[in-house]
């Protein structure tokens, strides 16, 4: 082995062992998998989801817990999908697989105006079928492959775009109680990503459906949240620790915080609390 090579194969197992251990204190931290569960990881053949069957795969294996898993792929429909490419794969490393066939594709087409953008309602129809499948097959748990920067970035959409704090959750319940959605790649950020499913070598089929949609709102965000990253690096690691540490009464939302009945909480002063608090603060004006 080369000099090169022996760096490239040192700064992969680094690479590895770091999104191993994201996804392990994601999962430890937010409860996601318990003993007995049966998870679906949701496969789109994209580097995400690649990366998130892979690292749980490993989990599996090292985990102190039983957890089974079984890859669940939507196809679409659309023209030209290698309809191929997933079972093969699959079937190679000895991973349990169901196809759901559905055409979605003619659906989106039909209801979405030429030019406007499709994945608002791809994603939700996507969602539709894929929590079908996981009621009628006793699914327990149902792992997607939303990244730290796509949690980051559904953040600012739902501010700039809807008037509300709101991101995407590590963990989830379904709206109708039925299905729980955990994101074990929550920590990890989409360039180590991106650099593992490279190293890797994943069969990667790309999204045909929506074209490029370069004007998609989410690609606004993404540049601007890139250009603060590269201004001040850390700011993403900051932004998203925040929506870890949230203070509601530091907020505006009434129905989040009681902010009308303060006044019953209120302890009125005495006046000797006030002279003391000074005293410790500002000695040399005390004196």
């Amino acid at each position: 082995m080369s000099e090169a090579q022996a760096k490239q194969h040192f700064e992969f197992n680094k690479l590895r062992k770091r999104l191993r251990r994201q996804v392990g204190q994601a999962i430890a931290d937010y409860d996601m998998i318990q003993d007995g569960d049966k998870v679906m990881v949701c496969l789109s053949g994209g580097k995400d989801s690649y990366t998130m069957l892979d690292i749980l795969l490993n989990l599996r294996d090292h985990a102190p817990i039983n957890f089974e898993l079984i890859a669940v792929n939507l196809d679409q429909k659309q023209p030209g999908f290698p309809e191929h490419v997933l079972p093969e794969y699959l079937s190679s490393i000895g991973v349990p697989y169901h196809i759901i066939e559905k055409d979605t594709y003619s659906i989106v087409k039909e209801v979405v105006p030429e030019g406007k953008t499709t994945c608002g309602i791809c994603s939700r129809l996507r969602r539709g079928s894929l929590y079908g499948y996981a009621r009628q097959n006793g699914i327990t748990k149902i792992a997607l492959g939303h990244h730290r920067d796509d949690i980051i970035e559904t953040l600012f959409l739902n501010m700039f775009y809807g008037s509300k704090i709101k991101a995407m959750p590590p963990k989830l319940l379904s709206d109708d109680k039925t299905n729980i959605v955990i994101r074990p790649l929550a920590y990890a950020k989409e360039a180590d990503i991106e650099r593992y499913a490279e190293a890797r070598q994943f069969p990667i089929i790309p999204c045909n459906l929506c074209g490029s949609q370069q004007n998609l709102q989410r690609q606004v965000i993404k540049d601007m949240l890139q250009a603060w990253e590269k201004q001040s690096p850390g700011r993403l690691e900051n932004i998203f620790r925040s929506l870890q540490n949230v203070a509601p009464s530091q907020l505006a939302d009434n129905e989040l915080f009681d902010f009308k009945n303060l006044e019953q909480q209120r302890v009125m002063p005495t006046g000797e609390e006030d002279e003391a608090y000074d005293d410790q603060i500002f000695p040399a004006l005390a004196r």
